[in-house]
């Protein structure tokens, strides 16, 4: 039996289903093909694939020199790297390249350990790279915006803060999750609440405060739900001032409860890691028996000033009309001046006069009118 094998291949010589040594481009000649095998691989195909047992080749030096073998552990992933190009990632098992015309490299990740180092490059995590589908279930992607913060937590153990920014993290072995905060001013609105004042009035009330995360660990680890427990936090608070007002008291100092508010918020500033920045009521929406008398005392103060305002400016007017009297009374020019002003009013009004004989027309006109 004879076998040629070419400067790009090489041979593997078994005997009788024993591997016995490689075999470099030559011509070999077998007397029995039962007995001998030989089988011939492409050593420009960079993956020696075989589907024998790496082990069986422990003893051939020669052969391993033109062999880099990696073996990767259940808790790994590699990276196979030909002339410095990604060829290939590889899970649990022993695999074997030639290494005679290209290059290889290993990139050894350890699954354990969640951080994805910096030497991997991130495009390996985009969906349409075509090693994706291979890695879909093994990562979890964090992206943080620039206006958040992200609090990350290893199997529910806090680890760090997250700045803005995109992170990767093997999740194979490690529950990796991050809770993020928005950390622009946010407003609160509190809408429809009914509380009682000292007058036994029950009104629903339309308020908002604006406040802003300074401790990205306190709201996190500390306190539950922080958004609810500003809200329960008003919520008291406004119980308790407006009890002890009467409804008058708040149409009047609606800006003052808002103050009041606004204080009590900012001595749990510390505590709650939130600063407190605005607060002011809205709306307040009153029963409809309360706003029916409130707009008839409303209507009847002012008809009253509406009367007093009427008095007043009768008062001027017949003032000043006694003060014209005296003036014409004393001045004769002045009540002549007076007359004829009158006079010419009334001409305005006249279409056509006709005046016969002779005589002063303007003494005729006055005794005409």
């Amino acid at each position: 039996m004879k076998y040629y094998i070419k400067k790009t291949e090489r041979g593997l010589l078994f005997q009788n289903g024993d591997y016995i040594k490689s075999l470099e481009p030559g011509k070999y000649s077998f007397l029995s093909f039962l007995t001998y095998k030989v089988v011939i691989l492409d050593v420009t195909k960079q993956r020696f694939n075989v589907k024998f047992d790496l082990d069986i080749l422990a003893d051939d030096d020669k052969l391993l020199s033109e062999l880099d073998i990696i073996d990767v552990k259940d808790n790994q992933l590699v990276l196979h790297y030909i002339d410095g190009k990604l060829s290939d990632i590889y899970e649990t098992g022993k695999y074997a390249f030639w290494n005679i015309h290209k290059k290889n490299d290993f990139k050894i990740i350890d699954m354990t350990k969640p951080e994805i180092d910096e030497y991997i490059e991130k495009n390996i995590f985009n969906s349409k790279n075509i090693f994706h589908p291979r890695l879909r279930d093994k990562y979890v992607e964090i992206h943080v915006q620039p206006y958040e913060k992200a609090v990350l937590f290893y199997n529910n153990n806090f680890v760090k803060i997250l700045d803005a920014g995109r992170y990767f993290y093997w999740t194979k072995y490690v529950d990796v999750t991050a809770d993020k905060i928005d950390m622009r001013q946010s407003q609160l609105d509190m809408t429809g609440q009914e509380i009682m004042t000292a007058d036994k009035v029950t009104l629903r009330l339309n308020f908002f405060c604006q406040y802003k995360v300074t401790d990205v660990l306190k709201v996190t680890l500390d306190i539950k739900h922080y958004v609810n427990q500003i809200y329960i936090l008003i919520q008291l608070i406004l119980r308790e001032y407006l009890g002890a007002i009467k409804l008058d008291d708040l149409l009047k100092m609606k800006q003052e409860v808002a103050d009041y508010v606004l204080s009590r918020l900012k001595e749990k500033e510390s505590e709650m890691g939130i600063e407190f920045i605005y607060a002011g009521i809205k709306d307040v929406i009153l029963p409809g028996e309360i706003k029916d008398i409130l707009n008839t005392v409303l209507i009847a103060e002012k008809k009253a000033q509406a009367n007093v305002i009427t008095r007043r400016e009768e008062i001027a007017s017949t003032r000043s009309l006694l003060n014209t009297a005296k003036l014409m009374d004393e001045n004769k020019t002045l009540y002549k001046l007076k007359e004829l002003e009158h006079i010419e009013k009334i001409c305005e009004r006249v279409g056509s006069i006709s005046l016969n004989g002779g005589g002063n027309v303007l003494e005729r006109l006055n005794e005409l009118f």
